[in-house]
């Protein structure tokens, strides 16, 4: 299948890297001339050197973009869609507000062409792994179109609803993966400000009531679990930028809805602080671990 793909940053690297293997042809695109050159020499990949060149003779197109606004930009503002045929299927990746995916559905319903909203849990790791979970939003159909390559991508594929739903799936579960993360790094601290040795305490915690997703394959205690961020410094991963955003995303949607969430509000500042107090966009969300306890692992 031609698959034309767009956005090649930690995520749509190696999400570009599993299609390829699988037999797809994939054509490429990123403003970054950089992560084009990554891709040289990949079987199976093309580097377009424009952007409407990813929508020829593709059978589907996936963007990866960072935020709502660029995601908006490609397909209204620089009309990606008046490119795309109306065979093809167009599944955004990126982790955008749930009302852009819906305006940007309408827009692609409007012109016949059919897309659905798909965000991605698992970090640059399930993405390296093709273990991604995709929420997807829009019609059962499409989602049947696509799932033969969402399964290349990634393990667990879920249909959320309809336009839009993928995306409230997704900033449901970040602002969730974000309480759990800064309260398991406080549990961690005041263990080890106790005495306790912070790789016992996480074994006690992940038997008990209190174990989460962090405890069984995150730990942000430094040198707790290998192969993760912590345990290098905090590279590499999911930004503390990009948790800040979705955590935006999250309360901007549970404003428009009356809904209390007392618990994202907490963790949005409490990232917003270690992002300024640390200068820590760009390291993991884990290292919210140096906000509490900015000496752990020392």
């Amino acid at each position: 299948m031609r698959i034309g793909f767009i956005g090649l940053g930690n995520m749509g690297g190696p999400m570009v890297r599993n299609l390829a293997e699988a037999g797809h042809e994939v054509v490429a695109f990123d403003i970054a001339a950089e992560r084009l050159a990554a891709l040289d020499g990949i079987a199976n990949v093309q580097a377009a050197s424009a952007i409407n060149q990813t929508t020829a003779g593709a059978a589907i197109v996936i963007t990866m973009l960072p935020a709502s606004v660029h995601v908006e930009s490609v397909y209204i503002d620089n009309d990606l869609l008046g490119s795309i045929d109306t065979s093809t299927l167009v599944i955004d990746c990126s982790t955008i507000a749930p009302a852009t995916s819906r305006r940007v559905a309408a827009a692609a319903r409007d012109r016949g062409i059919d897309m659905l909203d798909a965000p991605v849990s698992g970090g640059t790791g399930g993405a390296e792994a093709g273990t991604l979970t995709f929420m997807v939003g829009g019609s059962e159909a499409s989602l049947e179109r696509a799932r033969p390559i969402l399964e290349v991508m990634g393990s667990n594929i879920f249909h959320a609803g309809d336009a839009g739903a993928g995306q409230t799936a997704k900033i449901c579960n970040n602002m969730l993966l974000a309480a759990q993360m800064t309260a398991t790094a406080e549990a961690l601290a005041l263990g080890v400000a106790q005495g306790l040795d912070p790789a016992v305490l996480s074994s006690i915690m992940q038997s008990s009531s209190g174990g989460n997703w962090p405890l069984n394959v995150y730990n942000p205690w430094p040198g707790v679990m290998e192969g993760v961020p912590a345990s290098r410094g905090y590279e590499g991963g999911f930004f503390v930028d990009l948790m800040i955003k979705d955590l935006e995303l999250a309360l901007a949607a549970a404003n428009e809805s009356g809904t209390p969430t007392a618990m994202g509000s907490l963790a949005r500042n409490l990232y917003r602080t270690h992002q300024a107090t640390n200068n820590a966009g760009g390291l993991d969300f884990s290292s919210i671990q140096r906000l509490i306890a900015p000496h752990a692992g020392e």
